[in-house]
């Protein structure tokens, strides 16, 4: 979306009529013999200037103002932009395109009352765009988090066993020829596994976690005189003498492939008690060992997807597609209410950004011409590729050293000549 680019030179009437000026500034670079460029008269209104160590202090944070308003001005149309897409249309301000509302610039002077201290009047101008900042940020935060849930939504619909929704997968006779194990002491685990893992994990998986359960205990086949004695319980027996893994022997199953992947099921020990002990004459209580989360952990540094928190409930099946529809329809009206959004609150930053210019443009003028104030601004607005002849023949007709036709690289060049760029 390209905008026609636009300078503001402001110039002193030096005692003349402002008629004159206006004439001038036209002669210079927006005539038949200098065709450089559009030009339109820009009301600057009557503002209060304060003292001059106030001024120079508001011109030094005006540039950084400018800036950062046209940074929020770009990001409410870029997030128009890519809302819309291909469909996008044109944003406006006031309800006209926002050239013609620069062009046709008039003052707020309701919304921004131009008697207010300078400092108070960029304070409420910067302080509204701000909140339009922000309430972008939270507005774009909370459209894509629903974005993120709707494509997880889809991918779980339209994906293979390792992230499909299970209850839509499964039905109730192939759970019935399931062992599916959910006691005090026994889990049992659906895990999914990549169509070439499998050979792999159906060999490997009862040894899997191997260094997770302690089976150590009281060696009584070795030393059956020893049985029954109070030194071969509890923390004198060193339970991790003898590890191995939590699987069940003999509880792999396998539940159902497809052309990518294959869903198992595996029965695990859930939990592993530590004995308690005695401290002196104090009893300290033994502690339950979770098991189900530290052998998911295993399982999925072998990249093996462990499909935890799954219970199969016939009742949910189904359900995963209608919350995909309750998830686009979302999507599309966050879409539809961020676009309308952006259409409003674009107008509103741009509104903001002409008239800190605006404000601009009067303070370098005070600071340059002086008091009382009496200068003459317009508006120029470029003719494509001609922007360092326009700057140049503005030089030559109002710079001391006639002639002197300077570049517009620096931004920071001096001119004899308030001059501000403006590129929409």
């Amino acid at each position: 979306m390209s905008h026609p680019s636009y300078l503001i030179a402001a110039i002193s009437n030096s005692g003349q009529a402002p008629e004159t000026s206006y004439r001038q500034l036209q002669n210079a670079a927006a005539c038949p013999a200098a065709p450089y460029g559009e030009m339109f008269k820009l009301e600057v209104p009557s503002l209060m200037v304060g003292t001059l160590d106030s001024l120079m202090n508001l011109s030094d944070d005006l540039g950084k103002t400018d800036s950062l308003i046209e940074s929020i001005v770009r990001k409410v149309e870029k997030s128009s932009i890519e809302l819309g897409g291909k469909k996008a249309t044109a944003l406006t301000v006031g309800g006209v395109p926002s050239t013609r509302y620069i062009q046709q610039f008039a003052w707020d002077y309701a919304k921004f009352p131009n008697r207010r201290p300078l400092k108070e009047l960029v304070s409420l101008i910067s302080g509204g765009v701000a909140a339009i900042d922000e309430e972008l940020k939270q507005l774009s935060n909370s459209y894509g988090e629903k974005q993120v849930a709707l494509q997880d939504a889809k991918r779980r619909k339209g994906g293979n066993l390792l992230s499909a929704d299970l209850n839509d997968v499964l039905n109730e006779q192939i759970v019935r020829g399931l062992n599916i194990q959910d006691t005090e002491y026994l889990k049992t685990v659906f895990v999914g596994v990549g169509k070439g893992q499998s050979e792999t994990f159906e060999k490997d998986i009862y040894g899997m976690g191997s260094e997770l359960v302690g089976y150590g205990g009281p060696d009584w086949s070795s030393n059956p005189h020893g049985l029954g004695k109070g030194q071969s319980f509890g923390n004198q027996v060193d339970r991790h003498g003898k590890k191995g893994s939590p699987v069940v022997p003999g509880s792999m199953t396998k539940v159902l492939e497809d052309k990518e992947s294959v869903l198992y099921t595996v029965t695990i020990l859930r939990s592993m008690y530590e004995a308690g002990y005695y401290e002196g004459e104090e009893f300290v209580q033994g502690t339950k060992i979770d098991l189900l989360e530290a052998f998911a952990k295993v399982l999925k540094e072998k990249r093996y997807v462990v499909r935890e928190n799954f219970t199969y409930d016939p009742s949910q099946q189904g359900k995963s597609a209608m919350a995909l529809e309750q998830l686009q329809v979302e999507v599309d009206n966050m879409r539809s209410g961020l676009t309308r959004w952006c259409k409003t609150h674009y107008g509103e930053a741009f509104v903001a950004w002409m008239h800190i210019k605006v404000i601009r443009v009067f303070v370098e003028s005070v600071l340059r011409y002086g008091l009382p104030v009496d200068f003459t601004a317009v508006l120029y607005k470029v003719t494509s590729g001609k922007e360092l002849q326009l700057v140049g023949a503005l030089d030559k007709t109002f710079g001391e050293k006639k002639g002197k036709e300077d570049d517009m690289e620096d931004e920071e060049e001096y001119h004899d000549f308030v001059l501000i760029k403006f590129d929409p």
